[in-house]
């Protein structure tokens, strides 16, 4: 039990550091130009692909990995 409340909390940081970092982006009017999750910049293809990305392609894989792998845990 211990583990999901751990998981539970760690996801529910790694959300509110998201929120953070988008509501940074949007005060500045445009959309983040590092990744949350690694600090590197975000490629400008992906900036102009989703501007409402706010971590790397490298990082936005490997969270949706991390994902589907605990999903239903």
């Amino acid at each position: 039990m211990t583990d999901q409340l751990d998981e539970a909390q760690a996801l529910e940081e790694r959300e509110r550091d998201d929120c953070i970092a988008r509501a940074a982006g949007l005060i500045k009017g445009h959309g983040a130009t590092h990744c949350a999750a690694c600090g590197e910049p975000i490629d400008e293809a992906r900036r102009k692909a989703m501007p409402s990305a706010i971590r790397c392609i490298e990082c936005q894989d490997s969270r949706e990995r991390w994902s589907r792998s605990h999903r239903g845990r």
